[in-house]
C-alpha cells in the first residue's frame, strides 16, 4: 500500500482559506470481490480564488480523473494526494473512480466474514484520516459538505448509511441490490459512514424518528434479550439531551450498528453509530458492565452535538468533542436511566487511566496547543485517558463551580452560534463567558492548558482544645473539594461528622473544638482531579475501616489513594494485597470490586510484586474470590459472584480446580460454564500447561464463532512449548492478513510471567520487528502491537534498556512510538516499585 502521507495543519488551513466544499456524491460496489471494491465518486466544491490544491486518496488502483470534465493524469498521485493544480475561481466538480482495497485492520471499509455461519459484512471506520481509503476527500474537519451515498450490494444485504437508505431496483443479471441514501446535512469527512450486510434489525420509533439496532445474523438472539434495555437507555438519553439542548437532533434518523472487530468503543458517525459488538452479549455480564455499555451509548449521542453538529477546526480541540461526550454520558446516565452510580465506577476506571496518563512523559494538555498538533498523525496520539477522563473530570469540576444553569446555557449558546459548522476552544469559552461572571478564560488556562495531577496532603495538629487542618499542596492548580470528617461509632464502622468545603491554594487553616476526626478524606465525593495522601491517622484508620466507610464513592476515593501509593511507592505492593483481603469480601459496590481486583490481579500481581512473591499474590486473591463466592452462593448477588469467579480462574496457580469445572460445566454453587468462562478457563490452563491443541480444536468446534477463534487463537500462543511461541510469532509479525482482533488474541496469549525463561530470546526479537510490523501494517497494527504485545512481563532492566535503544530509531510510526513510550515508562514504574519493596 505503501506510506499515507499526514495533512500538517498549515497545509489544511490553506486549503480552507481557498475552498469550499459543498457536496459529495459516492457510489461503491461491493460485489466486485473479496479484497476489493469500486469506488466513484463527484465532488461538488468553490475555489474562493485561483490556486492549487490537492485532494487525498489511497487507492489499490485510480482508474480515471476528471476535473470540471476534462481528466486529470492518475499517474500524479504521489501516496496519498492528488495534485489539482490551475483551480480558477468559481465552482468547480471532480470525478474520480478506482478499485480501493478491503481492510482486514478495522481501518477504512472493514471486510469480516463470520464463521459462524459463513455471512460477510463490511463497515466503514472514516476516522481520523481514512475515509481516503473508501473514497477520495478533501479530509479534514473544517471542510464540512453534504455526504450522499449509492451502494450496490449483494441480493441478500441491507446497506445503511448516515442518511436513511432506500433499495431502487436490482441489478438484473445476478440481483445486486442497488441502496441510495437521503443526504446529510453538513458533516465533516470522518463522518461519512456506510455498513452493508445480511444484519439483524430491531426497529422502533421515538420522537417522529426511526431508531434501529443492528449486528450479525449470528448474534441476533443476544441482541434480542438485550434490545428493550438497549433502546430504553438510548430514548431516554435522547429525551433527557433535549431537555438539556435547546437544539434538536439535527439528522433524519437514529441508526445503531454493532460490527464485528471494532478497533475502537463506539464511534459518533451521525445517524450510523457504530459499536463493537462485544456490547452484544454472548455470556454473562455484571451490572456494571451493563452501565458500561449504557454509558458508551449515551457517550455517542452527546456526540450529536459535541462534534457532529458543531464540529472542531483542527484536531488540537478534540477535548471539545471526547472530554464532553465523556462527561455527560455519565452525567446524563445518572439523569435518565436506573444506573445511577455511574460516577463511581468513572472513579474507579476512567479517572485512573486518566491519572496514569497524566504521570508519563507523552502527557499533554488537555488542550495542547496549535503548534503542539502539527498534523494529523501527531492528533492521533491524544485519543487517551487525559481528553477523555481528566478533561471530563475538569468539566464536572467546572459545572460545580459555574451551576449547571450558566453551563448549560454556554452550551446552547455554542451550538446557536456554530451548528453545522465549526468551532475553537476560543469560542466555547467565549459562549460560557457570556453567561457567568467568573473568569473562565483563566480557568481555562489554568486546566485545560496545563500538564500534570496535584498532590494534597493534610496536615493535622491537636491542641489543648481542638485540632487544625492545613493542606499542602504539590502543584499549581486552584481546587475546590470536599473535606469529609469521619468518626468511628460504637460498632468499628465509621460515620460522617461533617462535610468542609475547602479552597486550594488557601492560607486559611481549619480550627476545630473537640476530638479530631479518625479519618479526614480530602477530595470526598470525588469532585477534584487530585491525587490525595492521608495523615497518619487517617492512613491507619483507612486501612483497618475501609469497608465500613459509607458511601461507595467515599470508599473509592480511599482505594484510589491507595492505588496512586503503590504506584508512586508509598504503599508496599503486599500491603494494598492485604488491604484487599481484609475488605473487599464486605464491599457491596460492584465497581469497587472489579476496579480493586483488576488492579490487584493486572499490576501489583503481575508487575509490582517480585518473581518469588507473585504465587503467594495470586493465592491472596484466589482467597479473596472464595471469600466472595461463599458470600453469594445464595444468588443474592450474580454480578458480584461471576467477577469473583472470573479473578478465581485468572489468578489459579494449579490447574486442578478450573479443570474440575471445566469437566463440569458449572461452578460448584453456579454459575454454569458459558462460553466466555469456559475460554477463560481454558486460557488460563493453557498458561498452566494443562490442556494440548487437541483440546483447543475441540472446544473451538463447541463455539466455532468469531468469538471462538479468538479464544482459540489466545489459548493456542498461551501454550507452554516452544513450537507453540513460534507459531503464534509468526503469525503476529509475519502474517499480514491476521486481522486486529486476531492478533490482539495471540498477543493476548504469548507473554505469560509463568513462561518468562521459555519466551526469554523473544523479549529483544520484539522491539525491531514491532517497528516493521507498524512500518508495514500501519497506524492499527502499529497501535495494537505496541499495546497487546509488549512484553511487559519482562519488569528487568534489560528490557528496559532495550526499549530505549529502539526509541532512538527515527523511523517508529508514530502510534507505535507513543505506546513504546507509555509501556516503558509504566516498566520503569514497576522497576521503581519492585525496588522500595
Amino acid at each position: 500500500m505503501g506510506p499515507m502521507s499526514a495533512l500538517t495543519r498549515n497545509e489544511a488551513q490553506l486549503r480552507a482559506r481557498l475552498l469550499d466544499v459543498h457536496h459529495y456524491d459516492v457510489t461503491l460496489d461491493l460485489t466486485t470481490g473479496d479484497e476489493t471494491f469500486t469506488s466513484t465518486t463527484l465532488i461538488r466544491f468553490t475555489a474562493r480564488a485561483s490556486g492549487d490544491t490537492f485532494v487525498e486518496l489511497k487507492p489499490d488502483e485510480l482508474r480515471s480523473v476528471e476535473l470540471d470534465g476534462r481528466p486529470v493524469d492518475p499517474a500524479g498521485l504521489t501516496d496519498n494526494r492528488l495534485p489539482l493544480t490551475g483551480l480558477t475561481q468559481g465552482p468547480h466538480e471532480l470525478r474520480v473512480h478506482a478499485r480501493m482495497n478491503y481492510s482486514r485492520t478495522g481501518e477504512g471499509l472493514h471486510r469480516f466474514t463470520d464463521p459462524a455461519d459463513g455471512e460477510t459484512y463490511v463497515y466503514s471506520q472514516m476516522f481520523l484520516d481514512d475515509v481516503q481509503r473508501v473514497f477520495p476527500a478533501f479530509d479534514q474537519p473544517d471542510l464540512k459538505a453534504v455526504f450522499a451515498f449509492t451502494v450496490t450490494a449483494p441480493a441478500h444485504w441491507t446497506v445503511l448509511a448516515n442518511g436513511i437508505t432506500t433499495r431502487g431496483a436490482d441489478r438484473p443479471e445476478d440481483g445486486a441490490g442497488t441502496w441510495t441514501s437521503a443526504p446529510t446535512p453538513a458533516i465533516p469527512t470522518y463522518l461519512a459512514a456506510i455498513a452493508g450486510g445480511p444484519w439483524h434489525t430491531v426497529r422502533t420509533d421515538h420522537a417522529g424518528l426511526p431508531f434501529a439496532l443492528h449486528c450479525r445474523q449470528s448474534l441476533a438472539p443476544h441482541l434480542d434479550a438485550d434490545a428493550d434495555e438497549i433502546l430504553s437507555v438510548t430514548t431516554a438519553c435522547f429525551d433527557r439531551y433535549h431537555e438539556k439542548f435547546a437544539e434538536p437532533y439535527p439528522f433524519d434518523s437514529y441508526d445503531q450498528a454493532f460490527v464485528p472487530e471494532f478497533n475502537a468503543g463506539a464511534m459518533e458517525n451521525p445517524g450510523l453509530v457504530t459499536f463493537r459488538d462485544e456490547f452484544i452479549f454472548r455470556s454473562a455480564v455484571t451490572d456494571t458492565e451493563r452501565q458500561g455499555r449504557a454509558m458508551v451509548i449515551a457517550h455517542e449521542m452527546a456526540h450529536m452535538w459535541f462534534g457532529d453538529l458543531v464540529t472542531l477546526r483542527w484536531f488540537d480541540d478534540i477535548w471539545l468533542n471526547e472530554s464532553f461526550a465523556e462527561y455527560m454520558g455519565y452525567q446524563t446516565l445518572v439523569e435518565a436511566t436506573g444506573f445511577t452510580d455511574t460516577w463511581t465506577e468513572f472513579g474507579m476506571e476512567r479517572k485512573p487511566w486518566g491519572y496514569e496518563a497524566d504521570q508519563r512523559p507523552s502527557t499533554h494538555p488537555v488542550a495542547p496547543a496549535p503548534e503542539d498538533v502539527p498534523d494529523t498523525a501527531s492528533a492521533l496520539l491524544n485519543f487517551d485517558g487525559i481528553s477523555y477522563a481528566k478533561g471530563a473530570s475538569a468539566l464536572r469540576q467546572l459545572v460545580a463551580w459555574l451551576g449547571e444553569k450558566d453551563f448549560l446555557a454556554g452550551i446552547n449558546t455554542h451550538f446557536a452560534r456554530h451548528k453545522f459548522a465549526n468551532a475553537s476552544l476560543a469560542d466555547f469559552v467565549d459562549s460560557l463567558a457570556a453567561h457567568t461572571e467568573r473568569d473562565v478564560h483563566t480557568w481555562a488556562d489554568t486546566w485545560l492548558r496545563t500538564t500534570g495531577v496535584d498532590t494534597l496532603t493534610p496536615r493535622v495538629e491537636d491542641g489543648d482544645t481542638g485540632w487544625t487542618l492545613t493542606v499542602d499542596h504539590h502543584g499549581s492548580r486552584p481546587h475546590h473539594i470536599a473535606v469529609g470528617l469521619y468518626d468511628r461509632d460504637p460498632t468499628g464502622g465509621l460515620e460522617l461528622r461533617e462535610h468542609l468545603d475547602l479552597d486550594v491554594p488557601s492560607a486559611d487553616v481549619v480550627s476545630a473544638s473537640g476530638p479530631r476526626p479518625d479519618l479526614i478524606l480530602l477530595n470526598d465525593q470525588d469532585l477534584g482531579y487530585v491525587k490525595i495522601r492521608f495523615d497518619a491517622v487517617s492512613e491507619e484508620t483507612a486501612l483497618r475501616g475501609l469497608s465500613r466507610i459509607p458511601g461507595p464513592l467515599t470508599r473509592a476515593v480511599v482505594w484510589n489513594s491507595l492505588r496512586d501509593m503503590v504506584r508512586d511507592g508509598e504503599l508496599e505492593p503486599e500491603s494494598y494485597l492485604e488491604t484487599a483481603h481484609a475488605h473487599l469480601p464486605e464491599e457491596n459496590d460492584l465497581a469497587i470490586v472489579q476496579g480493586v481486583l483488576g488492579f490487584a490481579r493486572n499490576r501489583v500481581a503481575a508487575h509490582y510484586v517480585a518473581p518469588g512473591r507473585r504465587t503467594a499474590a495470586l493465592t491472596t486473591l484466589t482467597t479473596v474470590a472464595r471469600a466472595l463466592m461463599r458470600r453469594t452462593e445464595d444468588g443474592s448477588d450474580p454480578g458480584l459472584r461471576l467477577a469473583a469467579v472470573r479473578v478465581h480462574i485468572d489468578s489459579a496457580t494449579q490447574p486442578d480446580t478450573l479443570a474440575g469445572w471445566l469437566a463440569d460445566g458449572t461452578v460448584p454453587g453456579g454459575p454454569e460454564l458459558d462460553p466466555e468462562l469456559r475460554w477463560r478457563i481454558l486460557a488460563r490452563l493453557a498458561v498452566l500447561g494443562a490442556v494440548t491443541d487437541t483440546d483447543i480444536d475441540n472446544a473451538l468446534a463447541d463455539d466455532p464463532s468469531a468469538t471462538g477463534e479468538e479464544g482459540a487463537a489466545r489459548c493456542r500462543a498461551a501454550l507452554p512449548t516452544p513450537e507453540a511461541k513460534a507459531v503464534a510469532w509468526q503469525r503476529m509479525f509475519h502474517d499480514d492478513s491476521l486481522s486486529n482482533y486476531l492478533f490482539k488474541a495471540t498477543a493476548s496469549g504469548f507473554w505469560q510471567p509463568e513462561q518468562a525463561e521459555l519466551v526469554q530470546d523473544y523479549v529483544p526479537r520484539y522491539y525491531p520487528e514491532a517497528v516493521a510490523l507498524g512500518a508495514r501494517r500501519g497506524p492499527a497494527i502499529g497501535q495494537a502491537v505496541g499495546r497487546w504485545a509488549f512484553p511487559s512481563h519482562a519488569v528487568d532492566e534489560a528490557n528496559l534498556r532495550a526499549g530505549r535503544a529502539c526509541l532512538e530509531d527515527t523511523d517508529i510510526i508514530p502510534l507505535l512510538r507513543r505506546q513504546l513510550v507509555d509501556q516503558l515508562d509504566d516498566l520503569a514504574r514497576a522497576l521503581r516499585v519492585r525496588g522500595n519493596g
